[in-house]
């Protein structure tokens, strides 16, 4: 039998330990949004599940009805950038990293049940597992340049490792969202489960777990044929998003030039007129330094690549555009923020992300 363990009183993670360990986002009413004390309880739960010599595996999910974790507490962040306690939110994004940096690295098998709205540190979460089991209710985005920020939790560097050509700016620019199996056909998934199947899945883990091999890579190919009975086989292809993409948004140059091809596109015409329309409306600040961290940090290792996001939060939380786009989209959703300035040409010298 597992051993359970809550934290605090309202149990904002809950974890059981065993074989299998369970670790549960449990802020349902805000589906699961990130705060200092989960991360810090997160970490301390992955920690003791890795010192556990029996732990085979972890399962990282959430409760409620909504999804995994809809990302981090934005109002909390813009509470502390407003009243200018930017060494608070700066010592979120700081743990915030190092946690998904853990997961990225952790020697034992990782898989997270995204099923419905995973966003932002949500995404964050899931990046770095062996097994990233999506459904039809799933739902991913990393739309921070509609609040006049980035996409950070490392994503800048690892989309390149996990997306088809084009998919890391065009994700990380327009904050697309990724429904169901789409998920998988862009990489941000592994595995496609009808979300009805969700408790099954988990107790067949469970019940499965003391026949895992204690090395990695042999519990995750135990794991794979476990999973493998309930995976939905095939995932909706999507050809021609997937060459439009391809074809305007790898590129190398400036983010002036992407925009311009967007411009002058001589197919895929309705894909060009909805993004050039969803670029406009994003901060024009916020898209100069995402594009700048993609193209700084391709390739990169990703420890520089936290260490580069790192910067490029504390910079860009300082900004008008960040207090602005939060207030508009999250805080009164007005949906009417006033970017400063309005325009990329506009857009003064950034300064260096380098780690």
């Amino acid at each position: 039998m597992g051993r359970s363990e809550v934290t605090g009183n309202d149990q904002m993670v809950m974890a059981e330990f065993g074989p299998l360990t369970i670790v549960r986002l449990n802020r349902p009413s805000v589906i699961n949004s990130l705060n200092l004390t989960m991360i810090r309880l997160i970490r301390e739960f992955l920690l003791k599940a890795l010192a556990l010599e029996e732990c085979r595996s972890v399962l990282l999910t959430g409760t409620g009805d909504w999804g995994f974790c809809a990302g981090g507490d934005i109002r909390a962040l813009w509470e502390q950038v407003r009243e200018g306690r930017y060494e608070e939110a700066e010592r979120f994004f700081r743990e915030e990293y190092a946690l998904d940096l853990l997961i990225h690295e952790y020697p034992k098998p990782v898989v997270v049940i995204a099923d419905g709205i995973t966003m932002g540190g949500g995404i964050g979460l899931a990046a770095g597992a062996d097994i990233v089991i999506a459904t039809e209710r799933t739902r991913m985005a990393m739309p921070e340049t509609r609040i006049g920020f980035f996409p950070d939790v490392g994503a800048t560097g690892w989309l390149y490792a996990k997306c088809p050509q084009g998919y890391p700016a065009f994700l990380g620019l327009t904050g697309y969202e990724m429904k169901g199996g789409e998920t998988v056909r862009v990489g941000m998934a592994t595995h496609l489960i009808p979300s009805g199947m969700m408790e099954i899945v988990t107790e067949i883990m469970r019940n499965y777990r003391v026949l895992l091999a204690r090395g990695k890579d042999s519990a995750l190919s135990a794991l794979a044929l476990l999973l493998d009975p309930y995976r939905m086989k095939e995932v909706p292809p999507n050809q021609v998003l997937d060459s439009w993409v391809a074809e305007h948004f790898d590129r190398r140059g400036t983010l002036e030039e992407l925009l311009g091809t967007l411009k002058v596109c001589r197919w895929g015409h309705d894909y060009c007129a909805e993004f050039l329309l969803t670029l406009s409306e994003r901060s024009p600040t916020a898209l100069k330094v995402t594009h700048a961290l993609l193209m700084h940090n391709r390739n990169r290792p990703l420890r520089e690549v936290f260490d580069s996001e790192l910067k490029a939060a504390s910079f860009i939380i300082r900004q008008h555009d960040y207090l602005k786009g939060v207030r508009a989209r999250v805080i009164d959703r007005d949906d009417a923020p006033r970017w400063k300035p309005g325009r990329l040409a506009e857009v003064g010298e950034l300064p260096t992300f380098d780690p």
